[in-house]
């Protein structure tokens, strides 16, 4: 028997599942238009390749994923493009995003790519995990998060692979019936998963009051002889379904603050991606269509397999609702849903639930509508907290939006499950002002990032500019001393001209003086005034021929 290990906090809630899963699940009508987001997960939007005008087939791909963390999108059914623009979808800023409409033509033709896999054991991880990012399935429990990139284990060993078909937000019923109808389908999406991951072994939990899913499950499992799948029952205690919650309670571990589950060797898929990787794998089929719960103040609760695109008003109307009385549409769950400001928002790849109200009363959460009083610090919503955090000291630093001090309280990871709203006697939206801090801080890093892009681009332009400036400093200091050098050559050849010229002059002189030397006569009987007189006269010539030779040597110079 499987250990069961208990999370702290949490909160028991009221049901309202009997309602929407009375009926079996039927398929919703096809709807006159069909409006497809470009974004239906966490990470980069799809690119639209198509244009308007374009005639398309079901299944068709219609936009293309853009980089590792994307999923492309399929048109769910087949007909005309008629417009590529913005749109209202489900977002907590109420603001329009990119799709793609389409008009049905009613014919529901299917592409002709499609390509089933007679044997998946044939191919390697590798190719299973891109046939499932190109049926573009991304995690249907929520989250919305590419599941090919979850079933890439990278440089991990994973040990354990968890399906998480928890259900523990009121009303919400659509992985139960997905579970009572499609056991085998699961059980068999849930073996490829576990291939595509190299998992030792498979734990599907599921919560303690959904007997009849359970018992399917179980069934399925001792028939495929399966013995590495264990089917736990887990407690009806909300938010059992988180992630984080669930690998708690049937593993033990923790996964740790700001890491991922893989980090302790585990991974965890919801059922209905699980469904999906199956249709993916067995016929080829792309993520195009979904269950979806309807519930609230509807004549006829119930759950719907429904084309994704499809206009929320257009369920709730299918299942006995009248537009014209409703005073509150919530996407998800009472404690963790969207409220939406427009109903004609379509349903994406994670919507699993409709609630409509008509009464604003109808809500099930205290805190939604009502006035909210001052904190009386009565230590509630501590007691609640599932992830063990202190959630009226992140609503004083929320408050006074001393964000850094926030950050130190653990807010990323707050998990927004709604549980300290859901038993503050106050009534204050808690949750409200976490979203709002981590809007903030998300916001203050964006800017932060930008500013150092842009000092780094102000000191890589200071550097450049420093470096061709000492680039330039060498060029001259290389081409002045290129003409020192040039001028230091041509010196010394005028030196050595000039000395030559001197020399040759003296030469010159030298050889004029001998030439023109005469030798005496008649000068062995001189008087003394005779002799006087010839002295004289040979000093005054010497005189001459050396003022002559300083004379010769000045022109040579010259």
């Amino acid at each position: 028997m499987q250990r069961l290990f208990q999370f702290h906090g949490g909160v028991q809630l009221k049901e309202h599942k009997r309602d929407a899963t009375a009926q079996p699940v039927q398929a919703a009508r096809l709807p006159r238009q069909l409006v497809l987001p470009l974004q239906q997960h966490i990470g980069t939007p799809a690119e639209a390749i198509v244009a308007v005008g374009d005639k398309v087939r079901k299944g068709q791909l219609i936009a293309k994923p853009v980089g590792v963390i994307s999923a492309p999108v399929h048109a769910s059914s087949s007909g005309t493009v008629v417009a590529i623009a913005k749109h209202a979808v489900s977002h907590p800023s109420h603001l329009s995003a990119p799709c793609i409409i389409i008009d049905t033509d009613g014919e529901e033709r299917w592409t002709e790519d499609r390509q089933p896999v007679a044997d998946y054991h044939q191919l390697p991880p590798e190719a299973i995990r891109a046939r499932i990012r190109d049926a573009g399935i991304v995690g249907m429990g929520g989250a919305g998060f590419p599941a090919h990139v979850k079933l890439d284990p990278s440089q991990h060993a994973v040990d354990t692979l968890i399906l998480n078909g928890a259900e523990c937000e009121p009303y919400i019923t659509c992985d139960e019936m997905l579970l009572r109808e499609h056991a085998l389908e699961v059980i068999v999406g849930l073996r490829i998963m576990r291939y595509a991951l190299q998992a030792r072994r498979c734990i599907i939990g599921i919560e303690n009051n959904k007997k009849a899913a359970f018992l399917a499950l179980r069934e399925q499992v001792r028939n495929t002889g399966a013995d590495f799948i264990d089917v736990v029952q887990v407690p009806t205690v909300y938010p059992t379904g988180g992630e984080k919650q669930l690998i708690q309670v049937l593993t033990g571990m923790e996964v740790p603050s700001g890491g991922l589950p893989l980090d302790i060797g585990v991974v965890c898929h919801n059922v209905g991606t699980a469904y999906a990787v199956y249709r993916a794998i067995e016929f080829g089929e792309p993520l195009i269509s979904r269950y979806v719960t309807v519930a609230g103040s509807v004549a006829k609760a119930r759950n719907l397999d429904v084309l994704i695109g499809t206009p929320v008003i257009d369920l709730i109307e299918e299942c006995g609702g009248n537009r014209n009385t409703l005073s509150r549409v919530i996407l998800g769950g009472p404690m963790m849903g969207v409220a939406l400001h427009d109903v004609t928002v379509p349903v994406t790849k994670t919507t699993n639930c409709i609630l409509a109200f008509a009464k604003t009363g109808d809500v099930p959460l205290a805190s939604k509508g009502s006035q909210p009083m001052p904190c009386i610090r009565c230590g509630n919503c501590a007691e609640a907290c599932p992830v063990d955090l202190l959630p009226q000291q992140l609503y004083w630093y929320a408050r006074a939006k001393d964000f850094d001090k926030i950050q130190d309280y653990h807010l990323f990871d707050c998990i927004e499950c709604g549980c300290c709203d859901y038993v503050c006697p106050s009534q204050i939206p808690l949750v409200h002002y976490f979203r709002y801090a981590k809007t903030e801080i998300w916001a203050q890093q964006h800017e932060k990032a930008l500013a150092n892009i842009a000092r780094e681009r102000h000191q890589f332009r200071e550097q450049r500019l420093e470096r061709e400036k000492l680039e330039k400093q060498q060029r001259h200091q290389q081409k002045r001393a290129a003409l020192d050098a040039q001028k230091g050559d041509a010196g010394s050849s005028a030196d050595a001209a000039k000395k030559a010229a001197i020399q040759a002059a003296m030469e010159r002189a030298k050889n004029k003086r001998e030439a023109n030397t005469i030798q005496p006569r008649n000068i062995d009987n001189l008087t003394p005034d005779q002799q006087r007189k010839i002295d004289e006269a040979n000093a005054r010539r010497k005189a001459l021929e050396a003022r002559a030779d300083v004379g010769a040597a000045q022109d040579s110079e010259q």
